[in-house]
C-alpha cells in the first residue's frame, strides 16, 4: 500500500511541476510527470526533510523538497529533450 501511496505522491507533485512551468497547459505529460515526480520527490524530499532535521517522516519540509526536486528534473527533462531535437 505505502508503494502506491508514494507513486500517486510521485505523479501529483510531477504533475504540479508541469503546472508550475506552464507546460501543463496543454495537457500532462504523464511518463514525465511520473519521472520526474519520483525522482524529485526522492532527492528533493530526501534531502530537504534530512536538512530541515525531520528525518523520513512526511513533514512540510519534504513535500517542498518533493517538488523543488520535480521542478528541476522537469526543467533538466525539457533541456535534455529539446536540445536532442535540435540535434536530429
Amino acid at each position: 500500500m505505502l508503494i502506491i501511496a508514494i507513486i500517486l505522491f510521485g505523479m501529483l507533485i510531477g504533475a504540479a511541476a508541469q503546472f508550475i512551468l506552464g507546460k501543463g497547459a496543454s495537457g500532462i505529460d504523464w511518463p514525465m510527470a511520473f519521472g520526474a515526480g519520483i525522482i524529485g520527490s526522492f532527492v528533493g524530499g530526501l534531502l530537504a526533510s534530512l536538512l530541515a532535521g525531520d528525518g523520513l517522516d512526511l513533514r512540510p519540509s519534504g513535500i517542498i523538497g518533493s517538488l523543488v526536486g520535480a521542478l528541476i528534473v522537469t526543467l533538466a527533462w525539457q533541456w535534455w529533450k529539446g536540445r536532442s531535437a535540435a540535434t536530429q
